[in-house]
């Protein structure tokens, strides 16, 4: 390897990505939640999308156990949500209003869009484990403009179309 973990990071920082916060209710009986920007869909039949975790997440154990969970688009304002919930050992709870989807998971009733998803299988990837998930059900504010993470920070996404 002829680079650090740090300069392999920054270089992915150059892609910009939506950011989504994944909740579900914990086997135990409570809310967790975690900021993940590895969100994408996977399949159109069957409907799948996939996120990645780290092995190393607090509630990673939650996660892997859970059948069902959400995954909540953030929409532009949205940045303390995001850093709240990525961050561990905050009240990351205080920061969002929410509802109950399927499955009694947590949704944010300000959000960009929302999947509801049952879990279809979870793979192997080093240190994080990929998480894929069939979508029983999605919602979509189509006036809401998205939470972008560009370069290790928040910005907004200019919708004028180019034509290359």
């Amino acid at each position: 390897m002829t680079f650090t973990q740090r300069q392999f990071r920054d270089a992915m920082g150059h892609f910009p990505t939506g950011v989504t916060v994944v909740t579900a209710r914990a086997l135990s009986g409570y809310d967790i939640g975690v900021t993940a920007n590895s969100f994408t869909s996977v399949s159109i039949k069957p409907p799948l999308i996939s996120f990645n975790l780290a092995k190393s997440l607090r509630s990673f154990d939650d996660f892997l156990n859970v059948d069902n969970y959400a995954v909540n688009l953030l929409r532009k304002g949205q940045g303390q949500v995001s850093a709240a919930f990525a961050r561990a050992n905050t009240d990351k709870w205080s920061w969002v209003d929410c509802r109950r989807g399927m499955n009694d998971c947590p949704i944010f009733n300000s959000n960009l869009s929302v999947f509801e998803c049952k879990k279809h299988a979870v793979y192997e990837g080093g240190d994080h484990m990929i998480f894929v998930g069939r979508v029983r059900r999605f919602d979509i504010d189509r006036d809401a403009e998205p939470l972008v993470f560009f370069h290790g920070r928040y910005c907004t996404l200019d919708r004028r179309a180019v034509n290359d």
